[in-house]
């Protein structure tokens, strides 16, 4: 699938994201925790730079979710 312009900028921050999202898995795994799993990356963006991108939506989803995977990690720290 080719990757239109308006969507370069994108491509390195969902780098990153699924980096951290692979980190956190881990590390819940490791520590035999369970947690709801991350958002689906969208798979509807036409590339014209929407205002409410779905990729907006997903950054703001996946935030919620790495926010609880490491509040979920640092709780058994502390025990």
């Amino acid at each position: 699938m080719p990757v239109s312009p308006e969507s370069q900028p994108v491509l390195p921050a969902l780098d990153q994201a699924r980096q951290e999202i692979a980190r956190l898995q881990a590390a819940l795994s490791q520590a035999g925790l369970s947690l709801r799993p991350p958002p689906p990356e969208p798979q509807t963006c036409c590339g014209r730079g929407c205002n409410g991108c779905v990729w907006e939506g997903f950054y703001d989803a996946l935030g919620f979710w790495r926010e609880d995977a490491e509040a979920l990690l640092q709780s058994t720290q502390r025990t």
